[in-house]
């Protein structure tokens, strides 16, 4: 435990920094003096404003270590102590107005501890303060303490002279045991921290991540916490170790300690009622309300946590929303949502755009002998209510998985699958491409809510959220080899393998009933069904080719379409693997690249490493593009070099067909509700109905799916007149 110790009331307010940690020829002011930033003129008092301040109940070891600038108002400071140096900033006979709250400026029944305050600033009943910065025109309200330690990180996974390496703060994400942890930093984005945790074997490449999150920051001691100009503080506890953005609003929490709280005018984090806060960093525009607990944490920009939530040693991303329920140990990228009191999600990487139900549990349930269980999940992850799953597992992008218990580790390759418990009979069914065919208006919806609800100010990644990308479509092309493969051996099984190729029965019209089972995705013994491989066959491959159509109709100008596109041999026929890195996707190749960089020391710091991504980001549409003609040729089976007038013309008409069939199909989902008697059954008439919910005919997303089928239908006529 600690001490209580004696020193002489003189010695308040200052040897913040003990006299071992003090670098030669500066005092423990020196990383004061260069925090703030102003070049104000401080003065000593005057006698006559000593005596009105005595007055006033105010109280001073040494008044000649309170300095003010010329625009000091002594009659502003009531009933205040104040220790060490302090400077105060230009005062005015005004007040400050924020929502419902006037405060005259100045110091009221304050405790003040060699502190530097801004312009204009009004502090009531601030029981304690020391070592702070304050900006300009800030409010502090009913606050109880608020303190600095020499050693202050502010969140940061770093160490200061004197530290033990013990006491350093790790995220250890993704695995319970710590062995993917990595070192938080103000800055980090979902990206660094998946770069990080992955590839533990390369210590060469570990090394350089640790060095380059410690040449971030000074190792000297002496650090004030900081709080931005317009933030507002009021009826909160204990403030310790903190920078603080400007026009943060910040009420009624309990702690925040160790914390970096980013925040803009244009920008602006809240933080409300009942939260605790501790070792973690804060991104811009970030909302936190009524009884968060997060320990270790990283809350990226424009993220919320509300109502209970917890967040301990785990990375959210940007845009993204927990409410009520408890997340442990895991990697999120932006986009993800999670709403519901009792959902749980621990020792996971899921990559974005995801949605978690009530009930879910997404939880280690130490199937070894150790807490070394991991879930790694694709884009648009979605287990759905009361879904429990076994680490370890791997799902493909946008896995839908229905309420049940699943009791054994799972490997789903096959995107846009549903996933079921078949509990009658005992075996695991698999849908490939569920969402096209039953829930267009939910899965098509996604692109549009997630773009809509990117605020990012400054966007140095790309982050994909089209359904249709170079990730989904690799997961498209597996999955074809998937059902091909499960077909051969059902084919196989049945006697049928000598007069009938998988790809026969897939495309042609064989009577043949087979029943398909997959392999290799469940560690068990039961069966695992393949549900419609035909219809799935089908619509994967006429994806791929509407996934090239919309990337020349959105990247090639129509001038330049013949001359790019009729009868020229593509620079590459490789199809490359993309990596979902952070929410970005990168070529393997690139990401190779990038790598091998920071490992030899090209790429020599975070910002260097983030300036990378924006380079990667510039060219991501042209990789895009070039990996859209790979595939093309790839489902075709036609070289680009016989590609002509005809072959684009009948692959406009049928992306003609599919963006139809996806806006007639969303409008059909979305008119299920309408319809459905049971759904309609709780109101007294249709009218009340429409008034409750809305008119489908006044459906925004609908509206929007429809005046984009024009759009893209005179894109069409464009490229279509140039073929003919």
């Amino acid at each position: 435990m600690g001490y209580v110790n004696k020193i002489p009331l003189s010695r308040i307010g200052y040897d913040f920094v003990p006299a071992q940690y003090l670098k030669e020829g500066r005092d423990e002011y020196y990383y004061r003096f260069q925090q703030q930033k102003n070049d104000k003129i401080y003065r000593n008092l005057t006698a006559a404003e000593i005596a009105i301040l005595e007055i006033n109940a105010n109280e001073s070891t040494n008044w000649n270590d309170v300095l003010v600038t010329d625009k000091f108002l002594p009659k502003q400071i009531k009933r205040s102590k104040f220790y060490g140096l302090v400077r105060i900033g230009d005062m005015e006979e005004v007040y400050l107005e924020y929502r419902d709250i006037r405060l005259a400026c100045g110091i009221y029944n304050s405790h003040i501890i060699s502190c530097d305050l801004g312009d204009c600033i009004a502090l009531h009943q601030v029981r304690y303060i020391a070592h702070f910065i304050v900006g300009n025109e800030v409010i502090l309200l009913n606050v109880n303490e608020m303190e600095t330690s020499s050693s202050a990180k502010f969140g940061n996974g770093i160490l200061k002279d004197g530290d033990q390496e013990e006491s350093r703060i790790y995220l250890e994400v993704c695995n319970e045991n710590g062995n993917r942890r990595v070192l938080p930093f103000d800055g980090m984005q979902a990206a660094d921290a998946y770069l990080w945790s992955r590839n533990r074997q390369d210590k060469a490449l570990q090394d350089r991540f640790f060095e380059m999150t410690n040449k971030c920051f000074s190792s000297d001691r002496g650090y004030y916490s900081e709080i931005g100009d317009r933030t507002v503080i009021k009826n909160s506890h204990t403030i310790k170790n903190v920078k603080i953005g400007s026009d943060a609003y910040i009420k009624g929490v309990n702690k925040l300690k160790n914390v970096t709280v980013n925040s803009t005018l244009d920008a602006y984090t809240q933080i409300g009622e009942g939260c605790e806060l501790v070792n973690g960093i804060i991104g811009y525009g970030c909302r936190v309300f009524y009884g968060v607990k997060a320990v270790r944490f990283i809350l990226s920009s424009y993220s919320q946590l509300k109502y209970g939530a917890r967040l301990i040693n785990s990375f959210l991303g940007d845009n993204s929303t927990i409410s009520c329920c408890e997340v442990l140990n895991s990697l999120i990228f932006p986009a993800h949502e999670q709403h519901h009191n009792n959902s749980f999600l621990c020792a996971s990487l899921i990559m974005g755009q995801s949605n978690m139900a009530a009930g879910a549990t997404v939880g280690s349930n130490h199937n070894s002998r150790g807490a070394d269980g991991e879930i790694v999940a694709g884009r648009g992850f979605w287990p759905g209510l009361c879904v429990s799953l076994k680490h370890n597992s791997r799902f493909a992008s946008y896995s839908l998985i229905v309420k049940g218990d699943f009791q054994h580790e799972m490997d789903i390759r096959i995107p846009f699958s549903l996933i079921s418990n078949d509990v009658k009979n005992d075996q695991l069914l698999i849908v490939p491409g569920y969402w096209f065919m039953y829930n267009m208006y939910a899965l098509m919806r996604n692109t549009n809510k997630f773009l809509s609800r990117d605020k990012r100010q400054f966007k140095n990644q790309y982050f994909e959220y089209d359904i249709l990308a170079p990730d989904t479509v690799n997961e498209l092309f597996n999955g074809l080899q998937e059902i091909e493969s499960a077909v051969s051996s059902a084919l196989e099984r049945e006697g049928l393998s000598a007069n009938l190729t998988a790809v026969d029965w897939l495309t042609g019209d064989s009577n043949s009933d087979l029943t398909i089972y997959l392999s290799n995705v469940e560690f068990s013994k039961r069966k695992v069904c393949l549900l419609k491989p035909r219809e799935s066959y089908a619509l994967f491959k006429k994806l791929i080719r509407y996934y090239t159509v919309c990337q020349v109709l959105e990247h090639i100008k129509p001038e330049d379409f013949e001359s790019s596109l009729f009868g020229h041999s593509l620079e590459t026929n490789e199809r490359v693997s993309f990596v979902n890195v952070g929410g970005q996707l990168m070529p393997n190749g690139k990401l190779d690249e990038l790598l091998n960089d920071i490992r030899i020391g090209e790429i020599a710091t975070w910002d260097a490493v983030h300036a990378q991504y924006h380079a990667l980001s510039s060219e991501y549409v042209g990789d895009k593009l070039i990996h859209a003609l790979v595939s093309l040729q790839e489902v075709t089976g036609r070289n680009a070099s016989s590609w002509d007038a005809m072959f684009w013309n009948e692959l406009f008409e049928e992306a003609l067909a599919v963006k139809e069939w996806i806006c007639d199909e969303i409008r059909k989902t979305r008119a299920k509700d309408y319809s459905n008697p049971f759904r309609m059954m709780v109101y007294n008439s249709e009218e009340e109905m429409d008034t409750v919910v809305g008119k489908l005919s006044d459906n925004s997303f609908i509206n929007l799916q429809t005046e984009e089928l024009r759009v893209f239908q005179e894109k069409l006529d464009a490229f279509s007149a140039i073929s003919k």
